[in-house]
């Protein structure tokens, strides 16, 4: 399952968009469902980042909106396509004024 631009996700949120609020719920609750099955008992954490917190949303996210400083490591590609947009106002200049952490990555995403 693709969770990362889901096309039924992407139905039901052009379909709140149209107003159309109950079959934009009906059609949301079909990719939780499709979600909550295929994911049960796999990894849907996309985040690379070596965390204790990996795969539990619901703390990871608690601990992002208590601290502030930053946001979760799976919400910043979503975050970075709406800034890259911005970021050509200024034909993306400002990439030469930033240097990105060094971060611990899991195993598996090490070389």
């Amino acid at each position: 399952m693709k969770i990362e631009g889901n096309q039924k996700e992407l139905d039901a949120m052009k379909l709140f968009h149209e107003g159309n609020r109950k079959e934009g719920l009906k059609v949301q609750e079909e990719f939780a469902k499709e979600f909550r099955e295929e994911y049960k008992e796999k990894d849907h954490c996309p985040c690379k980042k070596a965390c204790r917190y990996h795969g539990n949303c619901k703390e990871c996210v608690a601990i992002h909106r208590a601290h502030q400083e930053h946001v979760p490591n799976c919400m910043r590609p979503i975050i970075n396509t709406k800034l890259k947009a911005l970021s050509e106002l200024t034909e993306h200049t400002l990439a030469d004024e930033i240097e990105p952490p060094k971060e611990i990555l899991r195993k598996e995403f090490t070389k």
